[in-house]
């Protein structure tokens, strides 16, 4: 097979390679793709997908990547905002967990997976939030699934972000629900599809993101609340990034825009602050009571581990007992914010999330290979899961960063920057040809 990689540029269409793929049986369709990810990890530009993590999950990491080859590394691609995960009585509580309820529930909550530790993880969740019950997932991912294709039917309309997470929209794919989309954080736009469809016979449903985590801001929640109040929607905001992270003492989103207890139905996610698998839905006891019972993503999932449930319980219990954590997790923020600008970027402080927009002229393979020989461990986003124009380098920051870490992360950007981002396009790699067998018809 012909080589076929992507450089970074612009050289090869993915979604070309994927059409051309659905052309082939399955067996020829696996070994196409096959082939073509050990090219590309061969090449000397190849992707750094899948680094093996060797140590703790950490500020600091060690790292091996593609080659075999360990490094340390500081880590800035973790959602695990609080840096919890090692903290001593998170460990102590899931120790505790594990030693009296084992390793797993082996079946769904509606059968045996339901334990006095998940009944009392969620009403500790329905306070945090502001509802009266909370349903506990197997993920965020299955919570949006499940969730969307639950609450909405044929006749009710889903008007959403155009932002929203793609766990979101396969949730309406599954459902089939008519839905309508507004531009980024558009409130004029949202209003109009508002009044254009306040005659339905159904009901509408207004879909939002806390924190969106490649734009790294929040949905302005103090102003889409009384939207949907004017209007009769139901919200429904996607807090996986926000919870534990956002508000006053990690209190969420909705607490930050003074709407607790406001929202009809909020999603969280315990892999992000958490640091474990799993997610939620806080809302009604109707509404927690209908998910039981018909959100195919819970009725046929076996129940998360007690010891996931136990390190939620300890999480919730730090964000109360230690606010310490949180305050230096602002603090990071404002210390990386305030360095950002000073080398030329428009950073905001609104989150813990940070998106370094590439420029045209830059590599990205070669660029996020700088950042990995800097011993800086950053997440690149790039084409064709964004737009050419949209690739970004996504900054994590964690809350036991330290302030030599941060420097150390604004030393790298700045050097990177400098050496890939020229106008006159130094740091570019030869364009390569895409192979004959994926080229446009």
């Amino acid at each position: 097979m012909p080589e076929a990689f992507h450089t970074g540029n612009t050289t090869l269409n993915l979604r070309e390679i994927l059409v051309r793929g659905r052309k082939l049986g399955f067996e020829e369709r696996a070994k196409f793709f096959s082939d073509w990810l050990a090219n590309m990890k061969s090449h000397r530009i190849d992707g750094l997908l899948q680094r093996v993590i060797v140590s703790r999950m950490d500020r600091a990491v060690r790292v091996r990547d593609h080659h075999g080859n360990e490094q340390d590394m500081l880590m800035f691609g973790s959602n695990s905002y609080l840096g919890i995960s090692v903290h001593p009585h998170v460990i102590e509580r899931v120790l505790e967990a594990v030693n009296r309820y084992g390793v797993g529930m082996g079946g769904p909550p509606l059968l045996n997976g339901y334990s006095e530790l998940h009944r009392k993880l969620e009403f500790r969740l329905a306070a945090y939030e502001g509802t009266e019950d909370a349903v506990i997932y197997g993920s965020g991912y299955s919570a949006n699934v499940g969730l969307i294709s639950a609450i909405a039917t044929k006749k009710d309309v889903v008007i959403h972000d155009v932002s929203c997470h793609a766990s979101f929209m396969d949730g309406l794919g599954l459902g089939g629900h008519a839905s309508l989309t507004f531009r980024h954080n558009d409130m004029e736009e949202l209003e109009a599809h508002l009044e254009a469809t306040h005659d339905i016979e159904g009901d509408r449903f207004v879909s939002v993101e806390g924190v969106y985590s490649m734009e790294g801001d929040m949905a302005p929640l103090d102003q889409i609340v009384p939207l949907c109040k004017k209007y009769n929607a139901i919200l429904v905001v996607d807090d996986a990034h926000g919870t534990g992270a956002a508000g006053p003492g990690g209190s969420g989103s909705a607490q930050q825009f003074g709407v607790h207890g406001d929202v009809d139905i909020i999603l969280g996610s315990f892999s992000k602050s958490f640091s474990v698998s799993g997610g939620f839905v806080a809302c009604s006891k109707a509404v927690a009571d209908h998910l039981r019972m018909f959100s195919r993503a819970y009725v046929f999932s076996s129940s998360i581990p007690p010891m996931s449930v136990a390190a939620v319980h300890a999480v919730l219990d730090l964000l109360e007992t230690e606010p310490e954590i949180h305050a230096h997790l602002l603090e990071n923020i404002s210390f990386l914010v305030d360095g950002l600008r000073k080398i030329g970027f428009d950073a905001s402080d609104a989150t813990a999330v940070f998106p370094l927009p590439v420029p045209p002229t830059m590599n990205i393979r070669l660029a996020a290979h700088a950042f990995h020989n800097r011993g800086i461990f950053l997440n690149d986003v790039e084409y064709p899961a964004v737009p050419l124009s949209g690739q970004i380098f996504r900054i994590s920051l964690m809350a036991t960063h330290t302030k030599d870490d941060i420097s150390q992360l604004l030393s790298a950007i700045k050097e990177v920057w400098d050496e890939f981002a020229s106008p006159a396009g130094d740091g570019l790699a030869t364009p390569e040809p895409a192979p004959a067998a994926v080229q446009p018809e």
